[in-house]
């Protein structure tokens, strides 16, 4: 992956930016709203009394449709196992669906 800047924001790489720009179109049009660049999630493993943080996913993007469904996305060429473990966390913990581009 070769790393880009585009609007001042430096992206992975030119998959991630072509997307960022699609999304940019999106939001103004008005189908999308509230889009967030590198939203994390923080990974927590329940514990007696207390719920305690064991780490980090950081998405790609966040962003609400129009119907208002939260929507994130990770931009991905390939995944890696830690990768493949995150993505299930959090989508058990915040039972969301995690969008794969």
């Amino acid at each position: 992956a070769k790393p880009c800047v585009v609007d001042g924001v430096r992206f992975h790489s030119q998959k991630e930016a072509r997307r960022y720009g699609e999304l940019r179109l999106l939001e103004k049009a008005g189908e999308i709203q509230g889009l967030e660049l590198q939203p994390a999630f923080q990974l927590e493993v329940p514990t007696a009394g207390d719920d305690a943080v064991i780490g980090e996913y950081r998405a790609d993007f966040a962003y609400r449709e129009r119907r208002r469904a939260y929507v994130v996305e990770d931009v991905k060429g390939f995944k890696t196992p830690l990768y493949r473990w995150k993505k299930k966390h959090v989508e058990a913990q915040y039972d969301i669906r995690i969008q794969e581009v």
